[in-house]
């Protein structure tokens, strides 16, 4: 049938058998698989009688909260295209991505940590014109707009409505646009199907033969397509999602013993970071039996010390790929499950490329990973040049990462061929961090590399050329960088240099910068210690 993978088809079907079933689990209370259904049915109805269905863009500016999954699982109903957003953004990058998504409405926290969204959104609404509503989730008295719902009274209007059927919703319908950063640091608009994100989702999970019995911890932030996937594949299996709202290793601890967690998702500094934790302790963990480490390269050690107490699958993928490309399994051999990232899901091809000559290569030779198949990216929105120049004449994905295919069709990452920065699972592109820093008075030149480190896999580290006579600090240059980017980009360390060392075209030799700023061992100790 044409709609098979649509997200509302997969859900519906397991919403219908088990309705009784518990779908989440999110501060202390919990919903069934019927009563998310009913939630999400109503909201559909509500946002329909709005004028909202079949291709509309619905941003969502939420952390890990149970209206996420209600919102994007009422949008499926409609045919609408999901925008997540991630909340740390200011308010520069906010409005770009709701602008260059032309985005009819947006489902935001009124106030999360620091940050006043109702007061944001009020400015956002007035200054772009696609924005035609704003949901807010929480309890606040809202002032007289026509324009502004609370998320429940929008929710409770919808309740016995019918919802407009999407006769023209597929497998192909795009699901969801998810910005990434590009080469160039500049944000593109990742489209992907219903069919990218949901049999991606299944398929990742099979390899670690998830059960309706299972109960997933999403801990990994929704917004981002990690987090994204591992939620559609807990529901597609019928399984239960356990909400974190936003990563903390003792929280975290707390929830796998109490919620009686058995499978755990994560980035590489989240595995670290609950290991170090003081509370850690795995035989409190009698439910846990596997998990998935993707979003950043894990070492052969760190995951031989996790499969100490969870047994965990190690995946690859980009937002692009939907995002799994390839992961282990169970029935791998030890020594391919230790140092490759497996073999590819079913239906997704992978190659490696020439850098030269652009030809496909064959087994055990390096080259640029090529991917090719129903996971792979429709394109970048309102980008045909920069989509056309991501693929191969035959039809291959490129992703910018070095590999090898061996002759059993195990992948091995061994490196990255773009210069991109890998912070706590988040990725980061130097330009963008480097435009921003220019724009300081005391900054003559700049250049961002990462730097490795043990638990967020690598800092961002800023080497300045200051302008000459310019006193200027570390400490300064961090603040002007918080309040125009997001926290995750700020520079961990910032290093002073009188200039950069050249090659002979002029420009910037990255790799020495990196081992003049490793080789300044006490200076870093003493930076990220403060």
């Amino acid at each position: 049938m044409p709609n098979v993978w649509t997200l509302n088809h997969v859900f519906a079907t397991r919403a219908d058998a088990h309705p009784e079933r518990i779908m989440l689990v999110s501060g202390g209370r919990t919903w069934t698989y019927g009563q998310v259904q009913a939630r999400a049915t109503a909201l559909a109805a509500a946002l329909a009688e709005l004028g909202i269905g079949m291709g509309d863009r619905i941003a969502i500016n939420l952390p890990n909260w149970p209206e996420w999954i209600i919102t994007l699982l009422a949008a499926s109903r409609l045919g609408a295209t999901i925008v997540p957003v991630n909340p740390q953004l200011n308010y520069h990058e906010l409005k770009y991505q709701l602008r260059h998504a032309e985005v009819s409405v947006a489902v935001t926290a009124e106030r999360f940590r620091e940050t006043d969204y109702l007061q944001l959104f009020e400015d956002l609404i007035a200054e772009l014109p696609d924005l035609q509503y704003v949901v807010t989730v929480g309890e606040e008295e809202l002032w007289y707009d026509d324009r502004i719902f609370q998320f429940e009274d929008l929710v409770s209007s919808g309740e016995g409505r019918p919802v407009p059927v999407a006769l023209d919703l597929r497998d192909d319908t795009t699901l969801t646009m998810i910005y990434t950063s590009g080469t160039m640091g500049k944000p593109k608009g990742v489209c992907l199907s219903h069919r990218s994100l949901v049999e991606t989702a299944v398929r990742s999970f099979e390899a670690i033969e998830i059960e309706p019995a299972d109960r997933v911890l999403v801990a990994v932030p929704l917004f981002a397509v990690f987090g994204f996937g591992v939620a559609v594949g807990t529901l597609a299996a019928g399984a239960t999602i356990v909400l974190q709202e936003t990563f903390s290793a003792a929280e975290a601890v707390e929830l796998i013993a109490r919620e009686k967690i058995s499978l755990l998702p994560g980035v590489p500094t989240m595995y670290q970071l609950l290991m170090r934790e003081p509370t850690f302790d795995p035989s409190r963990f009698r439910h846990l039996r596997s998990g998935v480490i993707a979003g950043n390269s894990a070492s052969p050690d760190m995951v031989r010390r996790v499969r100490k107490w969870c047994d965990v699958q190690i995946a690859y993928g980009l937002t692009e790929t939907g995002p799994t490309v390839a992961i282990t399994r169970f029935t791998d051999p030890e020594e391919k499950r230790a140092s490759t990232v497996g073999r590819p899901i079913p239906g997704v091809e992978v190659r490696a490329v020439d850098f030269r000559t652009g030809a496909l290569h064959g087994p055990e030779a390096v080259g640029e990973i090529a991917v090719r198949g129903f996971n792979v990216m429709q394109g970048y929105a309102r980008m045909p040049g920069e989509t056309a120049r991501s693929f191969t004449p035959e039809g291959f994905f490129l992703t910018g990462d070095l590999g090898i295919i061996d002759e059993e069709g195990y992948l091995r990452v061994v490196g990255r061929s773009k210069e991109t920065i890998i912070r706590g699972g988040y990725q980061i592109y130097p330009r963008e961090v480097e435009d921003q820093l220019r724009a300081h008075p005391g900054v003559d030149d700049v250049s961002v590399i990462g730097i490795p480190h043990e638990v967020l896999g690598e800092l961002v580290c800023a080497c300045i050329v200051p302008v000459e006579g310019a006193v200027i600090t570390g400490r300064e240059l961090k603040e002007f960088a918080r309040d125009t980017m997001a926290d995750y980009k700020v520079p961990d360390l910032v290093r002073f240099f009188d200039a950069f060392p050249m090659t002979g075209t002029g420009k910037v030799k990255r790799r020495e910068l990196e081992r003049m700023v490793a080789l300044d061992a006490s200076a870093l100790r003493l930076e990220t210690s403060t």
